[in-house]
């Protein structure tokens, strides 16, 4: 059965599978990153790991994988398939594409950015489906952001298109690690609502998620910590919806879990701050943290389908 490796590298754990033809996930596996122990051991654990799923493939489908496709966090020069730079793994200037067809026998590879990833995959076979223009913002330890155009995710010039969570909605504010003040993801982002939480109830323990239980029981100081996280995320939003246009904006990553105690005040904070602009539909993200896998996939098939229409 023909198929791709689909792997999703995260800073603690690495989601992988096989996909089929029709984007059926034929054969799912999940192992620790292991980055305690150094970015060259994380490297050789990615190629450990993608060599164990192609023999798997040869074994249990009759045929090793066609491609790879690959997402990891941090910077990512797709065209050249070199992970750039990522902090969470020490990592600077990995030739990850080049180590994976040496260790794979050949096999091609398409690397991409985690949320970009994740964004392909919420577009195509997700929230986004149908849609010809989207916008994915998973609110987790930071915020990021994917641009979606017919089908595609926009890179950017030099692969930094979308991070949203760097626009400064409040200046002179917060000290955000990027060198600038006032950033949104220091706002609104789960570690951010978290981190707010905690200072404001006294509770070290206390998270996002105990946040919006609190807001659910009426709590007027988790409302008071969760709104000024709402406002603060529509300010961007409405930024990105300026330049963007989207018609739909997909909301991911931990803080959208709260359902509709985020998205109701969100879509409200959304609609008061729009002039001009068309209001898109406001939507939670569907495939939860099985997107940059799936999007891995995604890739993997656009990899195959690129070099047969072009032999």
């Amino acid at each position: 059965m023909r198929h791709v490796i689909a792997l999703d590298v995260g800073g603690t754990g690495m989601k992988a599978a096989l996909v089929g033809t029709s984007g059926a996930v034929l054969h799912q596996a999940r192992r620790a990153t292991g980055r305690e122990h150094g970015p060259d051991a994380v490297v050789e654990g990615i190629l450990g790991f993608a060599a164990e799923l192609r023999a798997y493939g040869a074994e249990h489908l009759g045929e090793p994988a066609a491609a790879v496709g690959v997402a990891v966090p941090g910077i990512v020069d797709a065209e050249q398939g070199i992970a750039v730079y990522a902090a969470n793994l020490g990592w600077r200037d990995v030739p990850l594409r080049a180590l994976l067809t040496e260790r794979l026998a050949g096999v091609p590879v398409a690397l991409g950015h985690d949320v970009r990833t994740g964004g392909l995959a919420e577009g195509r076979i997700g929230a986004g489906r149908g849609t010809d223009s989207f916008f994915f913002v998973p609110l987790g330890t930071g915020i990021a952001g994917a641009i979606g155009i017919a089908g595609r995710v926009e890179a950017g010039a030099h692969g930094f298109a979308g991070e949203i969570g760097h626009i400064v909605v409040r200046p002179g504010g917060t000290p955000c690690p990027c060198g600038q003040h006032g950033c949104l993801e220091r706002y609104a982002s789960a570690a951010a609502v978290s981190e707010a939480w905690a200072a404001a109830c006294g509770d070290p323990d206390s998270d996002a998620a105990h946040c919006a239980k609190a807001v659910r029981s009426g709590d007027p100081l988790a409302v008071q910590v969760w709104q000024n996280a709402v406002d603060a995320l529509a300010d961007g939003l409405v930024t990105a919806l300026t330049l963007l246009d989207p018609r739909t904006l997909i909301i991911g990553g931990g803080l959208a879990e709260a359902g509709e105690t985020l998205f109701t005040p969100l879509r409200d904070a959304v609609r008061q701050r729009v002039t001009f602009q068309k209001l898109p539909s406001i939507v939670p993200a569907a495939l939860g943290d099985t997107a940059g896998c799936l999007g891995a996939g995604l890739l993997a098939w656009d990899l195959i389908n690129l070099k047969e229409e072009s032999a």
